[in-house]
């Protein structure tokens, strides 16, 4: 796809692959509108990137989670006289531990920003898109999204979620010439991880940011509805299919269970 002088807007932008969207668009001559809590951060991201690549960047330092969060967002792309081609969400977290044990604003907070925040933005996003008859949505899911994870049940119901809504609103913009595709990493080495609180939520080799952006533009320019970042992951999302599904449940849980 050629990206150059159209603009792309990105959230969770302050770090990771959020981030790095930001970089390797900006080297593709897109311009950028970047969204995330940490304003500090991303003024700097914005700093260093239009400095290298003499692009626009502007800053739009909002919390997804709370509610009215996208209507604000619009009305901020509005002020900036913006109009978005690619968005990519990207913002999201996890929690690690028991339904049963956990706190409930937390849940509905990562309900909000995981999935709500999704569709929200999309639907507001995607018409200009379908009527210029070009643009992309880029949907961040995750490998959690092909079996229920237990001790992470929010968090992988929320990116089953996503990848089911990606995938079919792949199939309703197909004539409309605006791409659509779900990105779905393994583990990846992010601050994620540090917002989740425990290293045995991580399974495997980590992946770097680097490889799911590059993971995801190949994809989104081979007209993939979904594509899962590395040959391990790729594997492993789909052997899982193929066995029973209480086997499936179990090795999920004993995988990420809680360190005594």
């Amino acid at each position: 796809m050629n990206f150059t002088g159209q603009t792309a807007l990105v959230t969770g932008a302050s770090t990771g692959i959020g981030t790095v969207f930001a970089e390797r668009l900006a080297e593709q001559g897109a311009h950028l509108i970047l969204v995330a809590r940490s304003a500090d951060r991303l003024h700097a991201l914005a700093d260093r990137l239009r400095a290298a690549h003499g692009i626009r960047a502007d800053v739009v330092a909002l919390d997804l989670s709370t509610p009215g969060a996208g209507e604000r967002l619009v009305a901020h792309v509005a002020d900036l006289g913006r109009t978005v081609d690619i968005l990519i969400n990207n913002a999201g977290f996890a929690t690690h531990g028991d339904v049963a044990d956990a706190d409930p604003a937390r849940l509905q907070a990562q309900i909000q920003l995981n999935c709500a925040a999704v569709v929200d933005l999309t639907t507001r996003f995607l018409p200009a898109m379908t009527a210029r008859g070009r643009g992309a949505v880029v949907n961040v899911a995750s490998t959690a999204a092909f079996q229920p994870v237990a001790h992470m049940a929010v968090y992988s119901a929320s990116k089953a979620f996503v990848l089911a809504f990606t995938e079919a609103l792949w199939s309703e913009t197909r004539p409309t010439g605006v791409k659509v595709i779900a990105i779905c990493p393994g583990a990846t080495e992010t601050p994620f991880f540090e917002v989740v609180g425990a290293e045995e939520a991580s399974f495997g080799r980590r992946r770097t940011p680097e490889q799911v952006v590059a993971t995801t533009l190949r994809g989104l320019a081979n007209g993939c509805p979904s594509i899962v970042d590395g040959r391990t992951n790729a594997t492993v999302a789909t052997l899982q299919r193929f066995l029973p599904h209480r086997a499936v449940l179990g090795i999920a849980e004993r995988t990420v269970r809680p360190r005594a």
